[in-house]
């Protein structure tokens, strides 16, 4: 990833961060969303990153490789963080929750979707926040932090420096919200049109 001083000015540098056992809807949804946006202004960029550069295995089985590891991420704007049962080693592993709150301090703008939430609670990002996450995570969710407002009503929950998006597909609406939030509204409704996303569940 290039450092901050070889990109264009007002440049939007997205990661998403993929590891094993990541559900892959939370996290291919809203890099669907986000590279739509940036197929529409050069100044977006839109990186996965890892702890390993070897390919990733998702929950379902999709394997991605990814572009670089969390060590070699440069400064970015936003960190989205999918959930998954692979959340389960995240929430213990102590170097990536350092990471993460490194990341906050530094202005980052953190953005979970479905039990992404739990890690940012391990972290301690969701004290005294309103906060969302799958439904069947709300509870462990309450449990890892206390403090945080869960919003089980929510399909994402916009903190100002972190924003938690409910399950799976949830992850595009945030995504979309995003792209409301730092371009505009306008924009957002030309990415979901082109992406064609316009839920009418069939059941």
């Amino acid at each position: 990833m290039s450092a901050a001083s070889d990109e264009a000015p007002g440049a939007v540098r997205i990661a998403i961060l993929v590891f094993t056992d990541a559900e892959e809807l939370d996290w291919v949804g809203p890099f669907e969303v986000l590279t739509t946006w940036a197929s529409r202004d050069p100044r977006v960029s839109v990186t996965l990153v890892s702890d390993d550069p070897t390919p990733v295995r998702g929950a379902k089985g999709l394997r991605v490789v990814p572009d670089g590891t969390l060590e070699d991420l440069g400064d970015v704007e936003v960190l989205v963080i999918p959930g998954g049962r692979g959340t389960d080693a995240l929430v213990a592993d102590e170097p990536l929750l350092a990471t993460l709150r490194d990341r906050h301090r530094s202005d980052t703008l953190l953005v979970s979707v479905c039990t992404g939430a739990l890690v940012l609670a391990a972290a301690g990002l969701l004290a005294d926040r309103p906060a969302t996450t799958y439904w069947a995570a709300l509870e462990e969710l309450s449990a890892l932090e206390p403090t945080a407002t869960v919003r089980g009503d929510a399909r994402f929950v916009d903190d100002g420096d972190v924003v938690t998006a409910s399950g799976v597909s949830a992850g595009i609406d945030v995504a979309l919200h995003l792209v409301a939030r730092l371009a505009s509204p306008e924009l957002a409704r030309t990415v979901r049109r082109a992406i064609q996303y316009d839920p009418q569940p069939p059941v």
